[in-house]
Formats: structure tokens, sequence, C-alpha cells
């Protein structure tokens, strides 16, 4: 198992993403890392925080791609980015999964272009979980990879969503509800009156009809299924209950769930190899979950078994 670390990507790299792979090979994680970046300045981090050299292996990047760097230009200009050189590492099978808290456009991009979708998926999309009230998990899907949706994009999201909580989040038979203005078949605009019956026939999902703005955080369902630009909208709306939640010294254990370094990082679900993009601000906590997002996906074949569910 080869998991590649993008040691460039992100605001407080590659010092905070030496801490994550210190703290994942303190617990003994399993995967051999390939950690991406300037020679120089990782194998130096790596010496000062007592990593020693045989168990990582480190490949040169000359390039790093800026944040606010148009990504396909980018990743055309600058081939020996670490972004670009995972890519390429990750599309020639000399790894088996990619995490980077760098430019997310570049990382769609690339993962776009480098790796192919799986069989008879039309749109990859991103995901991002949700604490519910009681303790409990969920998923919500597509956070902003897709802006626009047709009602067969979210049929097939509802799917890639109930692997991933089943295998990745435990939920044994998850629920998925269609996020909508109303919990009445036949409310909402056109694209919900078109997926309700999508939903509802296929045989692949526990469909439990449309679900509120106010279910989201209450345990109605497990899979929360909507097209990008309102998944996005309610994504930086939980990122920023956390913000509030530290400003106002209100403690919390739910509020705390709401940091995104409890979590990692955002799996692009629907192509042939697990791709995790982190938040820019990642620091040591977040680099440590993405690697063991990427373990956890790896071990249970969470890629084959949505090849599997799609081969029809």
């Amino acid at each position: 198992m080869n998991i590649g670390l993008d040691m460039m990507g992100g605001d407080f790299s590659p010092l905070e993403a030496v801490k994550g792979v210190q703290l994942y090979l303190r617990e003994a994680g399993t995967a051999t890392l390939w950690l991406i970046g300037d020679e120089r300045q990782v194998g130096s981090l790596l010496e000062e925080h007592g990593i020693a050299a045989g168990s990582v292996r480190v490949v040169h990047a000359a390039q790093v791609i800026d944040m606010h760097e148009h990504p396909t230009k980018a990743l055309k200009e600058k081939p020996q980015s670490s972004i670009g050189i995972g890519f390429g590492l990750l599309a020639s099978g000399k790894m088996d999964a990619f995490i980077s808290a760098g430019n997310t456009g570049a990382m769609l991009v690339g993962a776009l272009y480098s790796l192919k979708p799986i069989e008879g998926i039309h749109r990859p999309t991103i995901s991002t979980v949700l604490p519910k009230e009681n303790g409990r998990t969920g998923v919500l899907l597509d956070v902003g990879l897709n802006a626009d949706c047709k009602a067969e994009n979210l049929n097939q999201f509802a799917i890639l969503g109930s692997l991933y909580a089943r295998h990745i989040l435990g939920i044994a038979e998850p629920r998925v509800g269609l996020l909508n203005i109303g919990e009445e078949e036949g409310k909402g605009n056109l694209l919900s009156q078109a997926a309700y019956p999508l939903l509802g026939a296929n045989p692949q999902i526990r469909f439990i009809g449309n679900i509120e703005g106010r279910d989201l955080l209450l345990d109605k369902a497990d899979v929360m299924v909507c097209e990008g630009f309102t998944g996005n909208v309610i994504l930086k709306l939980a990122e920023s209950l956390f913000d509030i939640s530290r400003r106002h010294k209100i403690d919390s254990e739910f509020f705390d769930r709401f940091d995104f370094e409890y979590y990692g990082g955002t799996p692009l679900l629907g192509v042939t190899k697990p791709v995790i993009i982190g938040h820019g601000i990642s620091h040591a906590k977040s680099f440590l979950n993405m690697l063991r997002l990427a373990q956890k996906m790896l071990e249970t074949d969470l890629l084959g078994k949505m090849k599997e569910s799609f081969l029809s």
C-alpha cells in the first residue's frame, strides 16, 4: 500500500505535513508514504523531527503550484510540481492514493485528466462529512464540484455516498435523503422533481424521501444528496459554525466536530483511485486524518466496490 503526500501543498507546509507524517508513523500506519516535494526542505524537516530516512520515500519536486494559480495552466507549465509528479506516480501505478492540501482546482483537474472516471459514472463528486446532534455522522454530496446537475447525477451521487457511508463511516444501512424545500413528493425545482422517482426506484440505495435544511444536523438521513451549488453553500456555512463557536468561546463537543481537521480532507468519489483534497490551512492533525482516510479507502477496497456497483 503506497500513499503519496504532497509536502508543498497548503499554507503551513512542508512543516505541518511532516508533523502529520510523524503522527502517522507513531501510530504504526501500515502504508508506505511517498513524500513529494523539495528534497532539501523535506529532508531537513524529517531529520529535525526524528523521522528515519528509511521509513518514508522522498520524491523531489522542483516546482510548486501556488494556491491562486490557474489549475489547467499551472499543471501544463509546471510538470515538475509536487501535484504534477504526484498524479504521474498515481496514474502509473507506483502509488495507490494521493493527498494534497494544495491548489484545489489543480487537484481536481489533475485527477480528472490523469485518472479515468469509474466506468458508468457520468460525473465524479466531492463530499463532506456532517456531524449529527446525537453524535453520529452523515455525508453530504455534492459540495462544489458540480454546480449544475441532472437527475441522473444525483442518483449516482446517492450510490457513491451510500458506499462511502457504509465502508468508511461504518453505517450498515445508510438512509438517503434528497435535500429539498419540503418533505412531500413533488416539492422543489425541476431537478428535485426529476431526481425523486429515480432515487425511489434505485435498488442500490435506501431512499427515505425528501429532507429539509433543518434535518441536516439531525439523525434523519445518513447520505444527503444535492447539486454542488447548494452543497457548497452548506459546506461553507458549516465551517463558519466552528469559527463562530471559537470566537464566542463556546465549549461544546458538538461544535468541536465542525473542525475540518477532525475529518482531514474531502475525497473525490467516482475516479479509479483515491484522491483526497485537504484544506489550504491544514495542520498536522488534518494531514494525519487524510492519511488515515486514504489507508481506510484502500483497506476496504472502496473504489473496487464502487466499480462493481456501476458494472451494469
